[in-house]
């Protein structure tokens, strides 16, 4: 959610490609230099047929993409999207994601925290918030109000009582390590309701009998995502924890996750 090509995906590319692999990385749609507008929606189901047109367009790729030897790589909410993905597109042949998160229980608990539940009034909150948008837009067509952002990027207004995750999300977005011009981490309130029913890990058994890698930090908020994704998974599968990292450092340390990506990508696609 909210990133771009140049940030974290590029830099796991770049290992994957050293490593002998053919890597694709591309803005979804609304997002970076991919079309759409308003700029910035989050749009789960669209972002699971994004995944599977890369799909189709790397089998075009005669001589040089082995059709049959297709994997993916998703990356925080991405993580999330491939695996709905991967759940149900057999060209797929393995699944591996970092960070992984989930758009819809994010929505519907309000807080990405291990102990937080579907929250009513969090739901509530999204749906009123996406209904004013929708109808604002409607009755102002020609208008482009400016959308609420998602992350602080000023590591600066963070106060020490802040949430860590946000904390964390600002030492990313608002630094060198991630700072780009085109990720603005703006969101329209219009995607909270296309969220809202959406679950990237419902059906994660049905990725099996393909190999599955989930890799997260030991501190990071979102580590439950994976944990209950593996549950819910068949074998081959594994949950990768790297010790003492949270969910944002995992986008740009890749000594330990980079390399346990590339063996299983080996592995999962000989």
């Amino acid at each position: 959610m909210t990133g771009i090509k140049e940030q974290t995906s590029t830099k796991y590319a770049k290992l994957l490609s050293t490593a002998g692999f053919y890597a694709l990385v591309f803005d979804a749609g609304y997002q970076g230099e991919s079309s759409g507008e308003p700029r910035g929606l989050e749009a789960p189901h669209q972002r699971v047929e994004d995944i599977k047109s890369a799909v189709s367009y790397l089998t075009t790729l005669s001589g040089r993409v082995d059709a049959q030897r297709i994997g993916l790589l998703g990356i925080c909410a991405s993580g999330g999207y491939a695996s709905y993905a991967t759940q149900s597109d057999s060209r797929i042949k393995c699944l591996a994601t970092v960070s992984a998160a989930c758009v819809g229980r994010m929505t519907r608990n309000g807080v990405v925290h291990q102990y937080s539940r579907e929250n009513p009034q969090a739901i509530a909150a999204a749906l009123e918030a996406a209904g004013q948008w929708r109808t604002n837009a409607a009755k102002n067509p020609t208008s482009k109000p400016d959308a609420p952002v998602m992350f602080e990027t000023d590591p600066s207004k963070i106060d020490d009582e802040a949430d860590p995750f946000f904390r964390d999300a600002a030492a990313y977005y608002g630094t060198e390590r991630g700072k780009h011009e085109r990720s603005n981490q703006k969101v329209p309130p219009q995607s909270y309701d296309l969220m809202i029913s959406y679950d990237s890990f419902n059906f994660q058994h049905l990725i099996a009998p393909r190999p599955l890698l989930m890799i997260a930090g030991s501190e990071a908020q979102t580590l439950h995502y994976s944990k209950t994704a593996i549950d819910g998974a068949r074998q081959p599968k594994e949950l990768f924890v790297i010790s003492g990292k949270n969910h944002f450092d995992l986008y740009d340390d890749l000594r330990e996750s980079g390399p346990k990506v590339v063996d299983f990508f080996i592995s999962g696609l000989d």
